[in-house]
């Protein structure tokens, strides 16, 4: 169960991506994208899912990862993505609530090049009773 303790905690991640083109080629490829020069909006979820893992098995956090599902996930995006761009995480835990027995988790993950904030994305991840 999540400690109700770490909402509004916000996390940051231990490492720097790299954002790199043959990624961006991939993921552009595979969504049926021809410009590769950004990243498309969805791209992102690869390094904020991946840094929520990270941030959210923490033990002090409590969350039991094995029985997460994605629930829901929107964007706002201040400024494109690129090849080449090295990005930190950030995860803020905003919201939790029990629901039929699932725990209801809001995240906001904030990524951020050179200081200033890139993409905000939300994601609702639902832990399974």
């Amino acid at each position: 169960m999540l400690n109700p303790d770490s909402v509004g905690s916000t996390f940051g991640g231990t490492e720097t991506i790299a954002v790199t083109q043959s990624e961006v080629d991939a993921f552009c490829a595979v969504i049926g994208e021809t410009d590769t020069s950004i990243a498309p909006p969805t791209f992102t979820i690869r390094i904020t899912l991946s840094q929520f893992e990270e941030i959210l098995t923490r033990p002090e956090i409590g969350l039991d990862w094995t029985r997460l599902v994605h629930g829901d996930q929107k964007f706002q995006i201040f400024s494109p993505v690129r090849p080449g761009d090295e990005l930190r995480c950030s995860a803020t835990i905003e919201s939790y609530r029990v629901a039929a027995g699932n725990e209801i988790v809001s995240v906001r993950s904030d990524l951020e090049r050179d200081g200033a904030i890139v993409v905000s994305a939300w994601s609702t991840l639902v832990v399974r009773a």
